[in-house]
């Protein structure tokens, strides 16, 4: 059954009034709750009228006057209340299509839902949405929203979702631009497919919705060796990365010049793989598109430079860290620095090659645990492995939420066991790097 709530927070008006874990809400004001974005909206007033079955069959009809906007203190499962929206593309960029078989079940669903984009950030291509789901957006006003937008070249747009639905993108954009909906737009850029002018056209045409299009993020293709009957894609090359830096860059001056900021901003592989310098902090205005990969190395830097002093001096622990290969010079700079500061400090950095996924991936949150125990078993002599949380999922599937997994289902004890160390998770910004360090040496 839907809607079943499963916590009642403590001392608010939900408890209040007698609602409780089991009970089914069925309607509020008379209006049935189809999903999360319907309960939102309707509960928002400050009278309502809810209607609630009670686990014995009972139905109560329950008054509340509460401040508009306040919540009432019950969540549901399931988070939206309702069966997340499956993708219906077949893009030829997609990451999970490049998965290989036998991993958990829930690695290979490809959701494509406004409402987790409005409650958790995930990024929608449109194609999965009706003109009524647009109407709706715009009816309750759910904003911002993120959306995969890639191309607002129609033709190639098709081609690339592999959608005949996906070439109108750009004009739902303005109509929900048009009525105040604010957007945050994301490009996966293939060489050779969207990138050089056309990415500079995607680029002119979402500016034009500024600042209902927000900003935009552009990341590059990640390609695993397992895209077995899959359109052939390249990945970026240092020259390829360095020539879309500087085409990107005029544009990025223009829209400084008018709007005090960039607009666009190129993920750190770019800058990384083209072996050019990271743009200032100033650049990326509160790291607020960090979980696009834009940003962390600069963020990471200073997170570093301002916790450096708070090093225990008379520290002598032994540390390990593990990274991929792009981030691997980052993170010896920084320990070079942490050791600079405490000589008697063991931090050594090991550079895992991602041979699950295949030696393209070179981002530290796509290695699986199965690499790490290969690579460094027999190789790790300290007592702490270092591992940053963006290795890790929660467990949502698990028994213990809060349990944190890696892609190939290891787990830090398995790590633990394996490699005989106890394993430190660490922020990937690295604000809590020394920290870390310090609480491990004081606890030894």
């Amino acid at each position: 059954m839907k809607n079943i709530i499963t916590k009642v927070i403590p001392n608010g008006i939900a408890e209040e009034v007698g609602i409780e874990v089991d009970d089914v809400l069925l309607s509020i004001n008379d209006k049935k709750v189809n999903d999360i974005i319907d309960y939102k909206f309707l509960s928002a007033d400050e009278e309502i009228i809810l209607e609630v079955e009670k686990s014995n069959g009972e139905v109560w009809e329950i008054e509340v006057e509460k401040e508009y906007g306040e919540d009432l203190g019950i969540e549901f499962g399931g988070g939206i209340m309702d069966k997340a929206k499956s993708c219906s593309n077949k893009c030829i960029f997609c990451f999970i299509d490049q998965l290989p078989k036998g991993m958990r079940e829930t690695l290979y669903f490809k959701d494509d839902d406004s409402r987790l984009s409005f409650l958790q950030g995930n990024f929608v291509t449109l194609t999965n949405m009706k003109d009524e789901d647009i109407d709706r957006i715009i009816q309750y006003h759910i904003s911002p929203i993120n959306v995969s937008v890639h191309t607002t070249n129609p033709e190639l747009r098709v081609q690339m979702l592999n959608n005949r639905f996906a070439g109108n993108v750009f004009e739902r954009m303005k109509k929900l631009a048009a009525a105040g909906i604010t957007m945050n737009a994301q490009i996966v850029s293939v060489p050779g497919i969207n990138n050089g002018d056309e990415l500079k056209r995607t680029i002119t045409d979402l500016y034009t919705l500024y600042p209902s299009v927000s900003d935009l993020a552009v990341v590059p293709i990640g390609i695993t060796k397992f895209r077995d009957n899959l359109k052939h894609v390249n990945t970026y090359t240092k020259e390829e990365s360095a020539k879309e830096i500087e085409s990107v860059k005029k544009l990025q001056e223009k829209y400084v010049k008018e709007t005090g900021k960039p607009f666009v901003r190129l993920s750190d592989e770019f800058y990384l793989v083209a072996e050019k310098e990271i743009p200032d902090q100033e650049f990326y205005d509160d790291y607020h598109q960090i979980e696009d990969g834009i940003g962390m190395v600069r963020c990471f830097r200073d997170a570093i430079d301002n916790t450096l002093d708070d090093l225990d001096a008379s520290m002598k622990g032994s540390f390990s860290i593990v990274t991929g290969e792009l981030a691997y010079n980052e993170l010896l700079e920084a320990s070079n620095k942490i050791k600079n500061k405490n000589p008697n400090i063991q931090l050594d950095v090991h550079k895992i090659i991602n041979n699950f996924f295949g030696e393209t991936i070179t981002i530290a949150g796509l290695l699986t645990g199965t690499d790490i125990i290969n690579q460094m078993k027999g190789i790790i002599n300290t007592k702490y492995l270092i591992m940053s949380n963006n290795m890790f999922r929660k467990g949502y599937e698990l028994a213990d939420s809060s349990e944190q997994i890696m892609l190939d289902d290891t787990k830090i004890k398995d790590i633990e066991s394996a490699l005989d160390v106890k394993v430190i998770v660490v922020d990937y910004t690295g604000e809590d790097l020394i920290e870390k360090l310090n609480k491990a040496y004081e606890i030894k």
